[in-house]
Formats: C-alpha cells, structure tokens, sequence
C-alpha cells in the first residue's frame, strides 16, 4: 500500500528509535563508491566506516527487496546501492506499476465483493508477474548466497506478500523479514465508515500465514514511520476537554475540568486521518502519512518506530521528507541485516 503524497510539506525531522518487545568491475566499482560515498556525506555517515565499496570487503548475507503496491523496480534503486555499499548484495524484484493493475481480475471473485478474498486466485493472475518475479530474485540472490540465507525486506504491501511467500513456498533459507511500512493488521470490522481495501486478503494473511517471530533461526522486524499524526475529519482528537476527572487528595474529592482546547487540526491531518482510518478505523493515529503506526507491527516480531520517516520513495526527500530507505534511516536498521 504505497501512495504518494508530494504535498505532506513537513520540518525537517528527527530521526529517533523507539524499541518495543554482486561482483563488479573496475569501472562499476569506482562509480558506485562515489554515489555511495556522496549518499553517505548526506546521511552524515563517514564514508570509511559505512558504505565503502572494496575489493576485499565483506559481504553479508543478500538481500531480496519486495517492491510496495503501484511502487516500481526502478523506485529501489537508491536503496539497492545504498546496501550494496554496506555489504550486503541485493536483487529487487523486477515490477512494473502497470503489472499491480493485474490484481483487477479480483473484481471478478464473487468473494471480492463479498470481502473474503484469498491470495488465491487473485494472486495466482498476478502470480505469472510479482510472484514469478519473485521466483527470480530469489534464485538470484541464492547463488550469492552460495548456500547460505537470505533476508527479505518488503516495503508496504511487499511485507506481507512475503509472508504469503514463505507460507506457499517455505522459509527455511530466509534468516530475516524486515518490513518497512506494511499494513500487517486487517481493518476492523464493524467500525463505520471503514471498508477492507484488501476484501478479505490481509485476514487470510492473519489467518494462514506463520506467526511473526523473534529467533536465532528467523527474524522478524517490522518498522513504522511517524510522518505525521492524523485528525478526525469532525470534531477533535481530544475527547478529554471539557470533561470532569476526580482527584483523591486527603480524603478529599477535587473535581478538576479541562477546559482548554487542542490545537485546530489542519486539512492536511484530516485527509490523511481518513486514509489511516481505513487501514486501522482510527483516524487520529500516527503514521508513514500512508500505514499508520500500529498496523505497521506485528505480535511476536520486534516492532520499531522511527520519527520523521515518509512511507514511499516516491514524493520523497532525503533531507526534508526521508522514506525507509533513505541514507539516514537506513542506518538506523541496517544492523538488522549485517547478524
């Protein structure tokens, strides 16, 4: 579920962590130490100890990048060389934005309008696309492996279309699932003017698919972004003004009211609050500006949250509205991949 939103004009952000439980030649090499020792210059990194490409460099295990929904192969670029630059060789699964528009057939499942859809069949129209991609860049990344595991990084909807993956074809060669803004959650039922933008599918993923896990073998880690807090569309997000809180103070009762008001929400949180309603039924939630923050994590897995972070590369700025995988919020996960 990735969505751009140029428009979402914010302070430059602070980048804080909140914890909760390929070969190349001469040529190629040269050139793609200066991207990265200028993409680490702007991240603020020493390039000696961070992305530096050599000749006698270790490599960690490779990466495979699941692209997000209407995102591109294209749109990971960055990031691929970002993390070729710490070491680790990555393949992106090779997508086109037209290919998402496959997952139209659903249209024709009595279930989608129902909204109890499964990845199958659905999936299986798109499978002959994203799947067998898939396929492909995993084969590629298991011959640098050269017998050893992989990690996986899916970015939105690419999280949880890795754990289908590892449901229908196993896991036992993936060490890690790092997910970057994914919407793992279903919406809940029931709440008004809410409707399951995935008919059903991230019910079955809640359902069917192994439970997220913390381990030696395989890990689990689930990052969100707070971009940017949403509103509700009417009223304020401050149910508390106005109302009477008793206070025990000396066998005495004080009745204290608040009276003040929250800051006017702007149009901007509001229409972003609606977008966060219907992933998780509350607007007035922090969030990417797309996932908010608490459908992003995952029981079992180690869940983070990173201040400031965008949810997509598209609309992005390294400086003034970084993505996940941006310089310097890279380095704020990068371990994760190098153990």
């Amino acid at each position: 579920m990735s969505l751009a939103l140029p428009w979402l004009q914010m302070a430059p952000p602070s980048l804080t962590l909140q914890t909760r439980p390929t070969k190349l030649d001469t040529k190629s090499r040269h050139s793609f130490s200066c991207f990265c020792s200028a993409a680490v210059s702007e991240a603020g990194l020493q390039p000696s100890s961070a992305i530096q490409f050599s000749s006698n460099s270790s490599t960690y295990r490779p990466a495979v990048i699941l692209p997000g929904l209407g995102n591109n192969t294209n749109d990971y670029e960055k990031l691929a060389l970002i993390l070729d630059g710490y070491g680790v060789p990555t393949v992106v699964v090779k997508v086109s934005r037209i290919d998402w528009l496959r997952n139209a057939a659903g249209l024709l499942d009595p279930n989608y309008w129902r909204g109890t859809l499964r990845p199958r069949p659905v999936l299986d129209c798109f499978r002959s696309r994203y799947f067998k991609k898939l396929d492909e860049a995993v084969s590629e990344a298991n011959e640098l492996a050269q017998g050893g595991a992989l990690s996986f990084i899916g970015h939105s909807a690419g999280g949880w279309l890795a754990r289908v993956y590892m449901k229908e074809f196993g896991f036992s060669n993936i060490s890690l699932l790092l997910t970057l803004g994914t919407p793992h959650l279903p919406q809940p039922k029931g709440v008004p003017g809410v409707i399951d933008q995935t008919r059903g599918l991230l019910y079955y993923v809640e359902k069917n698919c192994p439970k997220a896990v913390y381990t030696p073998e395989l890990k689990y880690v689930c990052i969100a972004g707070r971009y940017i807090e949403g509103a509700r569309f009417f009223g304020s997000n401050d149910d508390s003004s106005g109302m009477a809180v008793s206070i025990d103070h000396e066998n005495s009762e004080i009745a204290v009211v608040n009276t003040s008001k929250p800051p006017a929400a702007t149009w901007r949180a509001r229409f972003v609050g609606q977008g966060y309603k219907q992933v998780c039924g509350q607007a007035d939630s922090w969030g990417d500006g797309v996932v908010p923050e608490l459908s992003a994590h995952l029981e079992g897995a180690l869940n983070i949250s990173l201040e400031g972070v965008y949810h997509s590369p598209v609309g992005s700025d390294d400086e003034s509205r970084p993505w996940y995988g941006s310089p310097g919020v890279v380095k704020q996960w990068i371990h994760y991949l190098l153990h």
